[in-house]
């Protein structure tokens, strides 16, 4: 069961809240608490909080354990931006744009998680490789010689 929460209006620039949301993203929650309470970006507050709304959410809503949670995705989307002018020499203005962005947080329970796949070793794709080499090649005499020496240079 996913649960969500959303953030609107925050007044930090997309950018440098895609920084924290990276952070926590695929974590569990408790983790992803922690790494947010010592982070010292400003934004890092507000994710807590909103992290922490989303938790409620799936606790009295859904009836959902807190300790089954994982964050399932993190999206930071543009807001929209406040337009203000600084005074310029010679009667001039530039513009000064406030940036702001709106932050939804996606909750997911652990047993829906896909597991990633295991990494296999650089060895074992090398010889899988060579396998592979061995039966396409069985034909040709010199490729498999070639494959056995290969081989044996990698053990």
């Amino acid at each position: 069961m996913q649960v969500s929460a959303k953030l609107k209006n925050l007044r930090v620039s997309q950018r440098k809240t895609r920084l924290v949301a990276d952070l926590v993203r695929g974590k569990n929650i408790d983790v992803a608490r922690v790494q947010l309470q010592f982070s010292t970006k400003k934004t890092s507050e507000n994710i807590l909080c909103l992290l922490n709304s989303a938790v409620a959410n799936a606790k009295n809503n859904f009836n959902l354990d807190e300790n089954n949670l994982y964050i399932q995705s993190i999206i930071v989307e543009e807001g929209p931006t406040l337009k203000r002018f600084m005074p310029r020499a010679m009667g001039r203005a530039s513009a000064i744009r406030k940036r702001t962005c709106s932050v939804i947080i996606i909750l997911d329970e652990t047993k829906n998680r896909p597991e990633k796949p295991a990494k296999a070793s650089r060895k074992a794709k090398k010889s899988e490789k060579i396998a592979e080499v061995k039966d396409v090649a069985k034909v040709d005499p010199v490729v498999v010689e070639k494959a056995e020496a290969v081989e044996a240079k990698a053990k």
